[in-house]
């Protein structure tokens, strides 16, 4: 495929040499108005600002002797993502059968099906008691997308710098407490030359370079924040550890009722319960004592949350909230 030296200027690695080259098979293969993807030789181009057109798509817009010109980052043709609404369906009486209906362009959620296809995915819902209450379909463009550690690595690491506080200060020589008076004469004592006792090299000094109050917060684009949080979904879901509940209702404020649920998981050693709206004052006060059990509303799920939890627990309502989320446009 062809490698990019330009916005509009795409020239094959076989065709980067000086002189006349005639119009090849290769090149007839191309038309004014072809969809192409870009591959970029990260060899020949390494270090080049076109590097970065690789895996983006175009049209082409024109075709020479010796180049193929691409319009890139254009929107044509279909989106990449179709926006998805849920669909759900009461359960029927054969508990724990998936209605045949319900499959249509979907796949059941099981352990060995091919991962990162985009796939809608029908799974069932429950609660505490393992109760069945329906089945939902699982957008794939949300909960089935390609794993990419780089991406979760980039959101998490632009959390934890955003959220530190940055109040660490230290005083410099104009704010530590002392005297500006000259300690001793300049010349005769045999000692050093100095004029104040506030230094860096003093007791109860100055500290040089020291910290000063500012903000650690990194840069990091909204679409690379948003698709961490699918990867992020679409690992838990891959392995298992998704599950859907149709409310986080609870009897009680008593613990006992989470402590009973938690260990009958599997390997599982933290929870993180997510609600769609506020948290229930009964669910809070049953959690507030368990360390491996935490409480998020939709509003709050984030990468780094997730992958510090073994099982992620999410309501009815909390799934559509996310996924009303990621299909919300980007404001630039």
């Amino acid at each position: 495929m062809p490698a990019g030296l330009g916005l509009r200027d795409l020239i094959s690695r076989p065709f980067r040499k000086h002189g006349y080259i005639p119009l090849t098979t290769f090149m007839r293969r191309y038309k004014i108005g072809d969809y192409v993807d870009i591959k970029v030789n990260g060899a020949v181009h390494k270090g080049m600002p076109h590097k970065f057109y690789h895996g983006r798509t175009g049209h082409v817009w024109n075709v020479t002797k010796r180049a193929i010109g691409v319009e890139i980052n254009k929107q044509h043709g279909f989106p990449f993502i179709n926006c998805r609404r849920f669909s759900t369906l009461e359960s029927q009486a054969n508990e724990g059968q998936i209605p045949p209906e319900l499959l249509t362009n979907r796949t059941v959620l099981t352990p060995d099906r091919v991962i990162g296809q985009y796939a809608d995915l029908v799974t069932r819902v429950t609660n505490f008691y393992d109760e069945d209450k329906g089945y939902i379909v699982l957008g794939g463009d949300v909960f089935d997308v390609p794993i990419r550690k780089d991406i979760v690595h980039r959101v998490v690491r632009w959390q934890l710098a955003k959220r530190q506080q940055g109040t660490h200060s230290t005083k410099t020589i104009s704010e530590v407490s002392g005297s500006g008076r000259k300690p001793y004469r300049q010349k005769g004592t045999g000692r050093a030359r100095h004029g104040t006792l506030r230094g860096p090299q003093f007791r109860h000094g100055a500290a040089m370079h020291g910290p000063k109050p500012r903000s650690h917060a990194i840069k990091l684009q909204k679409k690379v924040r948003r698709l961490g949080l699918k990867v992020a979904l679409s690992a838990r879901t891959a392995e298992g550890k998704l599950l859907v509940f149709e409310d986080l209702a609870v009897p009680s404020h008593k613990t006992k009722n989470i402590v009973n649920y938690v260990s009958q998981l599997e390997n599982t050693k933290k929870v993180l319960l997510v609600d769609g709206g506020p948290i229930d004052d009964k669910l809070k006060l049953a959690t507030r004592n368990l360390r491996y059990v935490n409480v998020l509303p939709s509003i709050g799920l984030n990468v780094y949350s997730i992958l510090q939890h073994d099982t992620l627990v999410m309501t009815r309502d909390a799934i559509n909230r996310i996924v009303e989320r990621m299909h919300t446009p980007i404001n630039r």
